[in-house]
This record gives C-alpha cells, sequence and structure tokens, in this order.
C-alpha cells in the first residue's frame, strides 16, 4: 500500500520464517526495481513490526533486510498519522493522542488566557474546528480499542479539560453533565459516529460501483 512517500508492505503467513522469506523476496524485488528507476529506499528510516496475536511461543524476532542492511525491528510504528502496535491495541495510539490535544489545550489556555479571554461561542469553535478532528482522526481503524475502559477514560479525561473550560463549571461535575452544560457529544459518541459514518459511506460506494 503506498500514499505519497509512504509504503507500507503487508505479509501474511502461516509462521514467522515464513513470513520473514516471502517479505524479503518482495523487498529484493523492490529494490531491484528503485535501483532500475534511479531511485533508493533508505533502509535507515524504514521499520518492520511483527504481527502475531496468538499466544502460543514462537519465534518473535525476524530478520528482513534492505539493501543488504537489515531494517531495525519495532514493536510500534506510525502510519498516515496512526500508531500501530505489535498487538493491535491501538494504546500507543489512543494515549499519545489524548496528550497531544491535552497539550495543546493546555498551550492555548496560557497563550490566549481562556479562562476570561474567550467567551463560550468561541471556545467550542477552537474544540470542534482544531481539536476534535485530531481525536477523530483514523476511528474507523482504532475503534474498536474504545471498548477497553481504560483507552476510554483517557479521551474522556480529555474532553472534560475543554468542557470546564468552557462551561466555567466545577471539576467535580461528570462527563455527562459537562456535555449537556456544553452542548458537546461525548467523545466515545463522536467517534463511534465517525466511524459508523465511514463504513457506511463505503458499503454505498461499494454497492454503486458493482459491476
Amino acid at each position: 500500500m503506498a500514499f505519497a512517500d509512504d509504503l507500507l508492505i503487508m505479509v501474511i503467513a502461516e509462521s514467522v520464517g515464513e513470513a520473514e522469506n516471502i517479505a524479503n523476496v518482495e523487498l529484493n524485488k523492490i529494490a531491484k526495481w528503485a535501483r532500475d528507476n534511479k531511485l533508493r529506499f533508505n533502509e535507515r528510516k524504514s521499520k518492520v513490526m511483527l504481527l502475531i496475536r496468538r499466544k502460543r511461543k514462537e519465534q518473535k524476532e525476524i530478520a528482513i533486510y534492505l539493501n543488504n542492511k537489515t531494517i531495525p525491528q519495532v514493536n510500534s510504528l506510525k502510519y498516515l498519522g496512526i500508531i500501530f502496535d505489535y498487538k493491535l491495541t491501538f494504546k500507543e495510539h489512543i494515549k499519545n493522542m489524548a496528550a497531544k490535544c491535552t497539550k495543546l489545550i493546555f498551550s492555548l489556555s496560557k497563550s490566549a488566557k481562556l479562562n476570561w479571554a474567550l467567551d463560550h461561542k468561541a471556545l467550542k469553535t477552537i474544540y470542534v474546528g482544531g481539536i476534535l478532528p485530531l481525536l477523530i482522526y483514523g476511528a474507523p481503524v482504532w475503534i474498536n480499542a474504545m471498548r477497553k475502559e481504560s483507552y476510554k477514560y483517557k479521551l474522556i479525561r480529555m474532553q472534560r479539560l475543554i468542557n470546564i473550560k468552557i462551561s466555567k463549571a466545577y471539576r467535580t461535575l461528570p462527563h455527562e453533565a459537562l456535555c449537556i452544560l456544553t452542548g458537546m457529544t461525548p467523545i466515545e459518541l463522536k467517534i463511534e459516529e465517525a466511524a459508523r459514518l465511514y463504513y457506511c459511506t463505503m458499503g454505498k460506494y461499494k454497492r454503486q460501483n458493482k459491476f
């Protein structure tokens, strides 16, 4: 799969050894194509990750080569803005996303003095236009991670911060009550809505383009 200058190769196999062999064969083809077209893929910027969801004991290291050099193996990697971990829990992605948005909220509070300088409407505009898109980005990919309460809570806690600043309410107020006061859809529902809309749209697209 390729998007601009981001190239992702996925290999499915019955064993780690088989996946290793297939990946190396394909990478040799890609490296040869690059040489023939006066290009070069940078092995230092490349990463390899082994996805194993089964609990049985099996080889966890995999040796993949590009330009006759070993590609570093990692437990997580970012592709098109989404952090994938080797168990596909998306824990690191949600943690990173919540931390980034929380930092953004505090930065805005510090620079624009949100506690007193901006009204309800302006704060809501900042959230809807600047923070919410970051939170729901790629939702169809990691939506199943929201089944885990600890992951969901990280996003709820982040939304509480902006809701408290918008409503000027006490920090002890429940999440649902804050959403009612500010007129904001709870973030967990907003994420589900984004994922559902994507799947409905894709289903409609497939039906329209069915031969």
